[in-house]
């Protein structure tokens, strides 16, 4: 239904022409399909955008939503066309350059350039438009799924935290005192939620900001509804990989009062104040739900790498300290803070924090984890789903002796051991076979990576050592690969080559 003939059909339907090439185009968390769809060469526009999704009411809130924004001249992108149940529908092309990306060296370094903060800036004084001016005469019942923030998604967000995020974490937490602070969030919220009449984004943050023509479109706003406006900045400001310091978050927060107070006279700059933290706190549980849910229950990458910033942005939230306002928020939630401390030092969390720090690299990286398969393998975060599991239980143990216990693998003793025995040289060398075919034929093929983990029992000792020789016999035979060595249950974490 979604095939490029399909797609070519409704194009030279549209335009008038068919076009000169289809290619699938990466999509993030979304279930979403993207095409890039390109035109002959001189002829306008030269690409658009086909997007398929299965969610055909989800569909039909973006064209309609964009439709309108687009009448009131608000950045989006325009709406081509439609198929007749809106599985399908063509839409402007606004390059590959999001907000995210255009930030990447601030984030990267946690000092952002002029031309970042100015862009920043840009993006949350567009913010309020949407949420003020997109609302006058919208139908609000044509909005996806909910047609308003209300008590029921107020406490199904929550939950969302409490279920898919805290309970798949394996922290034990006590249901009494985390329902009681919860129910005191939810209070407040809804009684900030009552008689609003602006339009809620819902997920306004800098991946879902393209920069085209200098100029930022907000592409992702199908699951928007009625809603407070507070909520929405905090979106974007506590992003867990936007990094933005307490410092830029400060100068944003008062940036976006001037812009409403520019828009609406009656913007009561005080009572939002008052509230944002709250929507802070809410937003953070309920993207943290998010990363529980497609991340640890969907295996999906991009989402399990999210997890430890997350984590941390709670944790941070607590002595943020950025409004007086939040200065309270300690006070009215303590068992949170615990929490976000006990989770901080979770061996769960931290068995995905190196991998989520990787740099992006052009080229084959090579990921070599050792673990103990009394915890399970570890998550493979490429989102390929492939690789080698290598079972070192077939070696001797050295564990098994009393001096050897307290060492690993990269200890001189463990390793002298298991030279002595011999026992390790033939598992390893026919693991080194049955990765090198795979490694030679993913760089003829372009592949950009491959997982490797060797398990056994404690994740110390014999594992330890197969993972650190297979990675330095890659790293020597191929240096235009990078490759990581993870020891898992010893937290390190190494680079070994590849650091373009």
């Amino acid at each position: 239904m979604h095939s490029s003939e399909f797609i070519s059909g409704m194009y030279k339907r549209y335009f008038g022409i068919l076009p000169a090439g289809i290619r699938p185009l990466a999509g993030a968390g979304s279930n979403r399909e993207y095409y890039i769809v390109s035109a002959e060469e001189g002829r306008s526009p030269s690409h658009v955008v086909a997007t398929y999704g299965r969610d055909q009411e989800e569909n039909r809130a973006f064209v309609g939503l964009s439709r309108h924004f687009k009448a009131k001249g608000l950045p989006v992108p325009m709406v081509f066309c439609e198929n007749e149940d809106c599985s399908i529908y063509l839409q402007e092309y606004l390059g590959d350059k999001s907000l995210f990306d255009f930030m990447a060296s601030g984030r990267n370094s946690g000092a952002f350039n002029n031309d970042e903060l100015a862009m920043i800036e840009k993006c949350v004084r567009m913010l309020p438009h949407f949420q003020i001016e997109g609302a006058k005469g919208l139908d609000f019942g044509k909005c996806c799924m909910e047609s308003e923030m209300n008590a029921g998604t107020i406490s199904n967000d929550l939950n969302y935290f409490k279920y898919c995020f805290l309970k798949s974490s394996g922290l034990e937490f006590s249901e009494k005192k985390l329902d009681m602070e919860l129910g005191h969030l939810a209070y407040v919220i809804e009684d900030n939620v009552v008689n609003t009449d602006t339009f809620m984004v819902r997920d306004f943050q800098s991946r879902n900001i393209m920069l085209h023509g200098g100029i930022p479109y907000l592409i992702d706003f199908q699951g928007g509804r009625r809603g407070p406006m507070e909520y929405d900045l905090a979106s974007f400001l506590w992003q867990a990989k936007a990094k933005f310091t307490a410092e830029i978050k400060r100068a944003m927060i008062a940036a976006y009062v001037d812009e409403a107070k520019s828009i609406d006279a009656d913007f009561m700059a005080d009572k939002f104040c008052e509230a944002f933290p709250y929507f802070v706190l809410f937003r953070i549980l309920q993207t943290l739900g998010a990363y529980g849910f497609r991340g640890w229950t969907e295996r999906k990458p991009h989402f399990l790498q999210s997890i430890p910033a997350g984590v941390r942005g709670l944790a941070d939230f607590f002595d943020c300290g950025i409004l007086p306002s939040f200065n309270d928020m300690t006070w009215h939630f303590p068992y949170l803070k615990e929490l976000a401390g006990e989770l901080c030092s979770s061996q769960k969390i931290k068995d995905l924090e190196g991998v989520s720090e990787l740099p992006s690299f052009q080229g084959l990286t090579l990921m070599v984890t050792s673990f103990s398969y009394k915890r399970g393998v570890p998550y493979d975060l490429s989102g390929n789903g492939g690789g080698f599991v290598f079972d070192c239980r077939g070696v001797h143990n050295p564990g098994r002796y009393e001096e050897y216990k307290p060492l690993t693998g990269l200890d001189a003793p463990v390793k002298e051991f298991l030279k002595e025995n011999g026992e390790i040289f033939p598992f390893l060398k026919e693991c080194e076979a049955l990765v090198e075919s795979s490694v030679k034929r993913y760089l003829e093929r372009g592949f950009t990576s491959l997982s490797v983990a060797f398990g056994c029992t404690g994740g110390r000792h014999r594992s330890v050592y197969s993972a650190e020789a297979l990675g330095k016999h890659f790293a020597e035979r191929y240096p235009e690969i990078r490759v990581v060595v993870n020891h898992r249950e010893q937290r390190i974490f190494r680079v070994l080559n590849g650091l373009r």
